[in-house]
């Protein structure tokens, strides 16, 4: 069962329709209903690229947050050979929030690290829907620091509403591990590259995506602060999430505007939940282009490029 957007109501409605059709038509082989249920996908495709053309931001960070779009273990499964996984960060706990590992892609030795968040209620609790802890953060920093001593690329998975802030998190050292990844990201003599493939939510995806290249699905997010929180903190009213995703910049568009964002992977239309392959297979292209735009830098350019290019960020600036 499709699960249908806010703003995507007409649309459930009209595909809603032409389902009830094709279910009678099974039930009463006398009926026919071809030509009314086709007439109702013409109008429901038509809608839907009407809805799709010009989204909003707060409608992109709806999409973005679909729980039906393709998620770290999805691409994982779909893009790299031999995954095997590392667990724990040496200290305290292995964090599910984060998961990563030795891979292949297109038979290159990786090291892939994402945020998972989980596509049920169990696995989404487990995962704590994909806002890590210290101890996650921890985790990717041991996983890079490997794959510096080893030669291997590192690419990263970001998909987070932001790091997690409850009280244990923070006695073990939230902001500091947050902290320390960013600058193991900016260490490490290796080409790293990173794909927001759904929100990217605050430190918590800075910790990741601190990359040579960053790219970022069609209708994902990247920014500070959620809208919810940032209307929470400017107006002290949540419900003004719509005007603080405008204020926030955190489109694609917006931030590849800004020098954020290197590129962007179109998504189906309709978002990545409607034709997951299609979507992996995109990010899949991604990946590869940017790992071969970094293959025959040295260690020292990767460093040196990786720096610049964040102290550089924003500096385009955007059209008023």
């Amino acid at each position: 069962m499709t699960n249908y957007l806010d703003f995507e109501k007409p649309l459930a409605e009209i595909e809603g329709k032409a389902e009830e059709l094709r279910a009678m038509a099974r039930q009463n082989e006398e009926m026919d209903v071809a030509d009314e249920a086709a007439a109702l996908d013409r109008k429901a495709a038509e809608l839907l690229d009407d809805l799709y053309k010009d989204l909003t931001p707060w409608r992109k960070c709806q999409v973005a947050r679909h729980p039906e779009r393709p998620h770290c273990k999805n691409y994982i499964d779909a893009l790299f050979t031999e995954y095997t996984p590392l667990a724990g960060d040496r200290n305290f706990a292995d964090d599910h929030a984060v998961m990563g590992g030795l891979a292949r892609f297109d038979g290159t030795p990786v090291m892939v690290i994402g945020h998972e968040k989980g596509n049920d209620t169990k696995s989404r609790i487990e995962r704590n829907f994909g806002m890590a802890r210290p101890e996650g953060y921890r985790k990717a920093i041991r996983l890079m620091e490997m794959a510096d001593k080893f030669g291997l690329p590192v690419v990263t998975l970001v998909d987070t509403p932001g790091a997690y802030p409850g009280k244990g998190a923070e006695e073990r050292g939230q902001s500091e591990a947050i902290a320390r990844s960013t600058e193991k990201c900016l260490q490490i003599g290796v080409p790293l590259i990173s794909v927001v493939i759904g929100e990217g939510g605050s430190g918590g995806a800075v910790a990741f995506a601190t990359a040579n290249r960053v790219a970022m699905l069609e209708h994902s997010v990247y920014s500070v602060i959620s809208p919810e929180g940032c209307a929470s903190i400017l107006w002290k009213d949540a419900e003004k999430m719509r005007e603080a995703a405008e204020a926030l910049r955190l489109t694609a568009q917006d931030l590849q505007k800004l020098g954020v964002n290197d590129r962007i992977i179109s998504e189906p239309k309709g978002g990545a939940h409607r034709d997951s392959q299609a979507t992996i297979e995109a990010v899949g292209r991604a990946i590869g282009d940017m790992l071969r735009e970094l293959g025959n830098l040295t260690p020292e350019q990767l460093v040196k490029a990786r720096r610049e290019k964040f102290l550089q960020m924003g500096s385009k600036g955007l059209a008023a």
